[in-house]
């Protein structure tokens, strides 16, 4: 959990328990994961316990809802970055009760709530619960098989403020166009996120799928936001700060090639088509 976030799209994080099981490919080299095991946290599989917090842990929020209302300005909450709130297990169940009740305590916070557990949410709410306005609801979409069998979930619905994708880490090319256009019940892709891997494992990112979402999104008006090229950047943008031992590689696709250098997040940045990408949608409460 933390105030001040250090990730791009939000203002605070918040976890409300730590600990989760790998569903799908964006999940292979998950840092939650990776960061849970260094500090000796066994937490992610079906039969680990998950790690539960005090109820000071609970408070904060509180406390960053305050701030904001006397500020005059709304905060973004990322929940969670730990964990994924509708993974379902029964001791799980009470934990996401007390998180609903804290989303309703804190209307001057706008409470992200990202799920690749999309086709589980609405069993795991309560019985005629609906979103309040304060929720934006979204999912992480990697590759367009992940795009076709959640997308129409997180459109089923309408209660969000904001209905959102995470397209990080980003493994292929993604068409989201007849999803960025209202649909039959008036609801849409809101926002969309898009970046690369990082980490010394990770996978490359060809520049011509955020480029294309960026287009895509840009063609419907729908914000679109850049998070960062990840551990992979194109050489062509990072050739004054690479090595002679930097590794580089070669990815084809459709008959062009472009190469891809491993140099680190903090080095490659998150400039896209020559500009930073930090478009956010607007809401009315």
């Amino acid at each position: 959990m933390g105030k001040d976030s250090r990730i791009e799209w939000t203002h605070h994080t918040f976890n409300p328990w730590w600990g989760c099981v790998k569903v799908s490919a964006a999940c292979d080299h998950c840092y939650a994961d990776t960061w849970a095991k260094r500090l000796g946290e066994g937490l992610w599989g079906p039969r680990t316990p998950r790690r539960f917090f005090s109820d000071a842990h609970w408070k904060e929020p509180l406390r960053w809802n305050r701030e904001a209302a006397r500020d005059k300005v709304r905060r973004r909450v990322f929940c969670a970055s730990m964990a994924d709130v509708f993974e379902n297990r029964p001791d799980l169940v009470e934990e996401r009760r007390r998180l609903l009740d804290l989303i309703a305590q804190t209307p001057h916070l706008d409470w992200l709530l990202l799920t690749k557990r999309i086709h589980l949410v609405r069993k795991q709410l309560p019985k005629g619960y609906e979103f309040p306005k304060n929720v934006w609801l979204g999912t992480t979409v990697e590759d367009q098989a992940t795009a076709n069998k959640r997308i129409r979930h997180l459109l089923e619905f309408s209660s969000p403020s904001v209905r959102f994708l995470s397209c990080e880490p980003l493994l292929s090319a993604i068409d989201l166009t007849q999803h960025l256009v209202r649909n039959d019940r008036g609801n849409r892709v809101d926002w969309v996120i898009a970046g690369g891997e990082s980490g010394p494992h990770s996978r490359p990112m060809d520049p011509a799928w955020p480029a294309a979402l960026q287009r895509q999104c840009a063609l419907a008006k729908v914000p679109f936001h850049f998070k960062q090229w990840g551990h992979w950047a194109p050489v062509e943008q990072v050739a004054d700060v690479m090595k002679k031992s930097t590794p580089i590689r070669v990815i084809r696709q459709d008959g062009t090639e472009v190469s891809v250098a491993a140099i680190g997040k903090g080095k490659a940045g998150r400039v896209l088509a020559g500009k930073h990408w930090d478009q956010f949608p607007r809401t009315v409460l």
